[in-house]
């Protein structure tokens, strides 16, 4: 199976938890039926990327980084590459590289979706489709900051840093949502 065809797979199967989520999700799938090469940097405007909010074993804490471009703590997450399987292995990879930490564990359904424009990133700016998975670290894991942040850092879900945005907490409440075995509000 092509990564493109894992990421229709796993769009197609995700229930979104409300009609806004519902309507990102049809809009990522009619850009995928669109383009071909829907999964990679090259199309533009618009282009899927796969991010994942890692949290540790409690779900207390949850793990972010400052986005050096961005200047705002974000989930890891960015551009899926041509090594990767299937669209949770992205986001996996990304958390894995972002933050440091080898011993994660990803749940293979999406979280949320969501969308932003990225003035730095293309010809002219483009659009990242931004499919959201929640990451379980080890116990005790230590972070590392990589070369593509300024900072990475453990917070608690109750008090995320600032700067962040409202997706990033929405995110952290749909996370603890489906660590908790519940459905987010």
């Amino acid at each position: 199976m092509t990564l493109h065809a894992d990421t229709v797979r796993t769009l197609e199967a995700w229930t979104a938890p409300d009609a806004e989520q519902e309507l990102l999700r049809r809009t990522f799938l009619d850009v995928l039926v669109a383009h071909d090469d829907a999964v990679w940097r090259s199309c533009e405007p618009d282009h899927v990327t796969a991010s994942a909010l890692v949290v540790d074993p409690s779900g207390d804490r949850a793990c972010l980084v400052l986005h050096a471009k961005a200047g705002l703590w974000l989930q890891s997450g960015g551009h899926l590459e041509h090594g990767d399987a299937t669209l949770a292995g992205a986001a996996l990879r990304e958390a894995r590289e972002e933050t440091g930490i080898a011993e994660l564990t990803i749940d293979p359904v999406p979280v949320r979706v969501g969308h932003h424009d990225v003035p730095f990133c293309g010809s002219g700016g483009v659009r990242h489709l931004d499919v959201k998975f929640v990451a379980v670290a080890a116990e005790g894991a230590v972070v590392t900051r990589s070369d593509e942040s300024d900072d990475v850092a453990w917070f608690d879900v109750a008090a995320p840093p600032e700067p962040t945005d409202d997706e990033v907490r929405a995110l952290i409440v749909a996370a603890s949502s489906r660590l908790r075995g519940s459905h987010a509000p």
